[in-house]
C-alpha cells in the first residue's frame, strides 16, 4: 500500500496490474477500507488484463481520518430529518468524497478510469461520473442507490439496518471486532450463496486490522444523508453505465438498483437472484467478468469512429 494526498487527504492506496492497462478503480462501502473487495475478484480482474486500483476513503482504513466528533452524536436525528427531506449537516458530503478519487487520479497520473463503486462506494463512484465525466470512462454500480428517500427505494430490513447501526463492545479488540463483522455479514450476506466461515472470518479480519473506525463510519452515514436525493446528478452521467443489484438485497432493496439505473440515461441493470449485500464467493467470478465486458464494450466505443 501506499500514501497518496489527494484533495487535502491522505488516502491509502493499493495499485495492482499492467500500467499500460485500462484502469480500474475501486471504491468500497460505508466503513469499511479496501481489504473488503474480495482477493479472488481482484485476481479475476487482474488476469482479465486490468490494472485495478483499490483505496480507503477518507475516515477509513489507513487514509486519513477526521477529528470531528459533535456532528455524529446525534445520528438517530439525522436520519429522521433525512427521511423527513430536512437538510442534514455533516462534516463532508459524497460530493467531497468524488474529489478525492478525482485528486487520486491526478496524483496517480491517470487520466481516466473506468470507476466500480460498491454501496456507498457506489454513490461516490455516480458522483464522481456526474461531477467529473472527463475522469470516467465508465461506470458500474454495485448494491447501491439513488439517494431517492422514499421507503421503497431508501429502506432495507430493520434487521439490517440495526446490524449496520450496532457496534462491537470493544473497538480496540481485533477480536471483538472480527466477531462482530461475521455477524453483520450474516444478516446482509446473500441468502442463495453461503459464504464459506472460514474464509469469510479470514477476510473480516483483515479488515478489522486494517482499521475499524465507528467515528469515521457515522461521519460517512451522515455524508450520505446530507447528500440527499442524487438523481438530478445521476440525470447528468454520460459514462457507459452498469447496475449490479441483488434481488435478495436486505439492506439495499431491489428498488434501490432499479431506481439507480432508471435515473441514468442508456443504464443497463443485471439484478442477480439469491445476491444480498456482499460478494459471495460464487458469485465472484460472474460479477467480476460482468465489469470486464463492460470495461471492454467501453473502450470500444470510445476507439470507434464517430459516424458520419
Amino acid at each position: 500500500m501506499a500514501q497518496v494526498e489527494a484533495n487535502g487527504v491522505t488516502l491509502d492506496v493499493e495499485d495492482n496490474g499492467d500500467r499500460s492497462a485500462p484502469v480500474l478503480l475501486l471504491i468500497m462501502g460505508l466503513g469499511m477500507p479496501a481489504a473488503l473487495w474480495p482477493d479472488g475478484f481482484v485476481e479475476r480482474l487482474l488476469a482479465s488484463g486490468l490494472r485495478v486500483i483499490r483505496f480507503d476513503n477518507r475516515d477509513c482504513g489507513h487514509s486519513t481520518r477526521l477529528r470531528s466528533a459533535a456532528s455524529t452524536r446525534n445520528l438517530p436525528g439525522a436520519i429522521a430529518r433525512a427521511l423527513l427531506r430536512l437538510p442534514v449537516r455533516a462534516p463532508y458530503t459524497l460530493d467531497d468524497m468524488a474529489d478525492d478519487a478525482a485528486a487520486l487520479l491526478t496524483a496517480l497520473e491517470i487520466g481516466r478510469a473506468h470507476v466500480v463503486g460498491a454501496s456507498m462506494g457506489g454513490m461516490i463512484a455516480q458522483v464522481l461520473a456526474a461531477r467529473h465525466p472527463e475522469r470516467v470512462a465508465s461506470l458500474t454500480s454495485i448494491m447501491s442507490t439513488s439517494g431517492n428517500p422514499s421507503p421503497r427505494v431508501a429502506l432495507g430490513k430493520p434487521r439490517a439496518l440495526r446490524a449496520i447501526l450496532h457496534r462491537p463492545r470493544n473497538v480496540d479488540d481485533v477480536e471483538q471486532i472480527t466477531d462482530h463483522l461475521v455477524r453483520v455479514f450474516g444478516v446482509i450476506g446473500s441468502p442463495g450463496y453461503a459464504s464459506e466461515p472460514q474464509l469469510l472470518r479470514q477476510q473480516l479480519e483483515r479488515v478489522a486490522r486494517r482499521g475499524y473506525y465507528p467515528a469515521g463510519t457515522a461521519r460517512q452515514l451522515l455524508a450520505i444523508l446530507a447528500s440527499g436525493d442524487r438523481r438530478p446528478q445521476l440525470a447528468r452521467i454520460t459514462a457507459p453505465t452498469l447496475v449490479i443489484h441483488g434481488q435478495d438485497d436486505p439492506l439495499l432493496p431491489p428498488a434501490a438498483g432499479i431506481d439507480t439505473a432508471r435515473h441514468i440515461r442508456g443504464a443497463r441493470l443485471e439484478l442477480i437472484p439469491g445476491m444480498g449485500h456482499d460478494f459471495p464467493p460464487a458469485l465472484q467470478p460472474k460479477i467480476a467478468d460482468m465489469i470486464t465486458a463492460h470495461v471492454r464494450a467501453a473502450d470500444t466505443a470510445i476507439q470507434l469512429p464517430a459516424a458520419a
